[in-house]
C-alpha cells in the first residue's frame, strides 16, 4: 500500500507540474429569489477517471450569488442528496433561524426556505454545509459557493466590478484523493490544489487592474499568497468588507474561512504572464501548511510526507492579454470609512480557551492532533455555552493552549481584532473580520457587538474553521437574549452591589458596601424560581447546577430587595 500511495503521489506531482486547464468561472445568479439544489454529480479531474462529487445546481460547487445591501432575499435550498445537510451563510448578519447552522438541518428530499435582508457591507462572503459531523466531507465533495455583496459606496469607487472579466472569484481548496482517485478526507495528503474546482488552472486576464476575490475554502490548509514575479498587489478588503485604504503587499496569509479582495495592476503587461502562488515556506511553524507542526510526540501522523507542507507551489497561472474597452489602470488611494468599535464600549471580556480533551483520565491528548475542545468542552447540540444580551459590546480573549494554529470563526457578527500575540494587529488584519487565526501557545483579542437579532432558544455557533476540528467537536453555541421581550423590561441595577465573575460558570461572589446580604433568590427569564445554595457568611451563591442562560437575582438586604441580571455559562 505504501508503494501504491507513493506512485499516486508521483502522478499528482507530474500532473501538478505539467497540466494546465482554463479556470472555471462559476455562473452568477442575481435577483432576490435563489433556487439552490444540492445534488450529486461527477467530475473528471484525472484523465480516464470519473470522480463522484456534490454540487449546487451542477456537478461541483455553486453558482456565485450576487446581491446588494438592503435586498430582501429568499433562498429555496433543496436537498437532493441521500444524506442530510445544511447551508450556512458564512459572514452574513442574519437571525439564528436563517443562519444555516446545525440547528437548521435539511433532510433528504426537503427544502429549507430562509429569507432575510442583506445587512452586510460590500464584500466577499461564502456558503457551505455546517452540521451533522459531515462538514469536512461535504465541503471537500463540492458543496460551497461564493456570495458577493455590493453597496452604494463600492459602486461609486473606481475599482473592478465586472464579474468574470476584471472581477474574478478565486475559491482556493486543496483535496485529498485515494488510490482510486476518489475524494478522501483531507487529513494529511491534500496534495491536489484547486481553484473554482479547476485543477492546475490558468486565467486569461486583460492588461489592466484585476480584482481577485481570494477565498480560502480549504478544509485545513492556510495559504501565503504572492506572485511569482514579486509584484506588489493591493489588499482592499477583509472578511467583512472594504478597508479604508488599499494596503500594498507582496504576501498575504489566509487561513480556512478567510477572504480578501486584492488588486493587481497588469497594465502594460499584455503578452506576459505571472503566477499566483502560495509561498508556504514562509508560513510560521504550527500553521497547517507550514513545514512543521507540533513538537516531539505531539505531531500529526503523515504530516511531513505531504510535499506541499512548507513548499512554495503554484495556484493560478495568469496570462495577460489586451485590455478591455474601458479599463481601470490605477489603484485608488481611498476606499470606505472604517470605524471600529470603541474599546471602552465593551461591557465585559470573555475568556475562550482552545485546549485538548481526554477521552479517559489516563489518556494523554496530542497537542497537535487533538481531540480539541473550547473551554474544556466538546460540542453538544444540547448545551448552550455562552449567553449574551442584545446590544452588548464584548471583548473575546482567545487563548490557544495547543500546538496547532486554529482559525476561530463566530457566526452572525463581524469583529475588529484588537490584539495579536499581545501586541499590534498586522495591517492586513485590520478591518471587519469573522475569522482570526490564533497561533500555537499564543493569543488574540477582538471586540464585537451583538445587534439586531435575538432568540431565547435558537443559538449561533462559534468554532475552529479547520473542518476536521469542527466535526470532532471544537465548537460551541451562544444565545443572544433580548430582556425587553422576555419580561425583564426594567431591572434597576444597584450601584452599591457588584458580583463576580460575570459571566459565572459555578460560584458567584456578591459584594456590597452596605449591611450583610440576608438572602438571595434566583429566577429564570420567565420568572420561575430556581434553587441556588447561598452561603450568607461569605456571600457566595452556588450556580453550578443551573443551565446556561440569563437569570435575575433578588438580593435581600435588610428590608430592601434589589434585582440584578446574571449570565450563567
Amino acid at each position: 500500500m505504501k508503494k501504491l500511495i507513493t506512485v499516486f503521489v508521483s502522478i499528482c506531482i507530474s500532473n501538478f507540474l505539467f497540466s494546465q486547464n482554463p479556470l472555471f468561472i462559476p455562473p452568477s445568479l442575481t435577483g432576490t429569489t435563489f433556487n439552490l439544489n444540492i445534488q450529486r454529480g461527477s467530475s473528471v479531474f484525472y484523465t480516464g477517471t470519473s470522480t463522484p462529487t456534490y454540487g449546487i445546481n451542477g456537478n461541483l460547487l455553486s453558482p456565485t450569488l450576487i446581491v446588494h445591501k438592503g435586498d430582501s432575499v429568499s433562498m429555496n435550498v433543496t436537498n437532493s442528496l441521500t444524506e442530510q445537510t445544511t447551508l450556512h451563510w458564512h459572514g452574513l448578519h442574519v437571525s439564528p433561524q436563517n443562519d444555516g447552522g446545525p440547528g437548521q438541518i435539511i433532510t433528504p428530499g426537503n427544502t429549507w426556505r430562509p429569507s432575510f435582508i442583506i445587512r452586510n457591507n460590500a464584500g466577499t462572503y461564502w456558503f457551505h454545509p455546517h452540521g451533522a459531523g459531515k462538514t469536512e466531507r461535504q465541503v471537500a465533495m463540492g458543496i460551497a459557493g461564493m456570495l458577493i455583496v455590493h453597496d452604494s459606496i463600492e459602486t461609486s469607487l473606481s475599482i473592478p466590478q465586472t464579474y468574470g472579466v476584471d472581477d474574478i472569484p478565486v475559491i482556493v481548496q486543496t483535496k485529498e484523493f485515494d488510490i482510486l482517485q476518489q475524494i478522501a478526507s483531507a487529513m494529511d495528503m491534500d496534495t491536489a490544489v484547486f481553484v473554482n474546482g479547476t485543477l492546475h488552472p490558468y486565467l486569461t486576464a486583460p492588461a489592466q487592474v484585476l480584482r481577485l476575490r481570494l477565498l480560502n475554502g480549504s478544509s485545513m490548509r492556510s495559504f501565503y499568497f504572492g506572485f511569482s514575479n514579486g509584484q506588489t498587489f493591493y489588499q482592499i478588503s477583509t472578511d467583512g468588507g472594504l478597508k479604508d485604504t488599499p494596503v500594498a503587499l507582496t504576501r498575504l496569509r489566509l487561513s480556512p474561512g478567510e477572504r480578501s479582495d486584492i488588486l493587481v495592476n497588469l497594465a502594460g503587461m499584455s503578452g506576459q504572464g505571472l503566477t499566483l502562488k502560495s509561498f508556504s515556506s514562509g508560513l510560521p511553524i504550527g500553521i497547517y501548511g507550514s513545514s512543521s507542526l507540533g513538537s516531539g510526540i505531539d505531531t500529526i501522523a503523515g504530516y511531513r510526507d505531504n510535499f506541499l507542507n512548507g513548499a512554495d507551489f503554484d495556484i493560478l497561472q495568469i496570462n495577460v492579454t489586451t485590455a478591455t474597452a474601458h479599463p481601470i489602470t490605477s489603484i485608488p488611494t481611498s476606499l470606505t470609512p472604517y470605524s471600529p468599535y470603541p474599546y471602552a464600549s465593551a461591557i465585559l471580556t470573555r475568556q475562550i480557551v482552545f485546549d485538548t480533551l481526554r477521552a479517559l483520565p489516563i489518556d494523554r491528548p496530542n497537542l497537535a492532533s487533538g481531540p480539541f475542545g473550547i473551554n474544556d468542552h466538546s460540542f453538544s447540540m444540547d448545551s448552550i455555552n455562552i449567553t449574551t444580551h442584545l446590544g452588548n459590546t464584548e471583548i473575546w480573549s482567545l487563548q490557544n493552549h495547543t500546538y496547532v494554529a486554529h482559525p476561530f470563526h463566530i457566526h452572525n457578527v463581524q469583529f475588529n481584532i484588537t490584539e495579536k500575540s499581545g501586541g499590534a494587529v498586522p495591517q492586513s488584519e485590520r478591518g471587519w473580520k469573522d475569522v482570526v487565526l490564533v497561533m500555537p501557545q499564543d493569543s488574540a483579542k477582538f471586540i464585537t457587538r451583538f445587534a439586531d437579532f435575538s432568540d431565547p432558544s435558537t443559538p449561533y455557533m462559534y468554532h475552529c474553521h479547520l473542518l476536521h476540528h469542527e466535526d470532532d467537536g471544537m465548537m460551541g453555541q451562544y444565545l443572544v437574549l433580548d430582556t425587553a421581550t422576555l419580561g425583564i423590561v426594567s431591572v434597576t441595577e444597584p450601584t452599591h452591589i457588584s458580583v463576580s465573575p460575570q459571566p459565572v460558570s459555578s460560584v458567584l461572589s456578591i459584594h456590597t458596601d452596605r449591611q450583610a446580604v440576608a438572602s438571595v433568590h434566583a429566577y429564570t427569564i420567565s420568572g420561575q424560581e430556581v434553587f441556588c445554595p447561598f452561603d450568607a457568611s461569605d456571600h457566595l451563591l452556588d450556580m453550578s447546577k443551573l443551565a446556561a442562560g440569563l437569570y435575575v437575582l433578588e438580593i435581600h438586604i435588610g428590608t430592601n430587595t434589589f434585582r440584578k441580571k446574571i449570565i450563567k455559562e
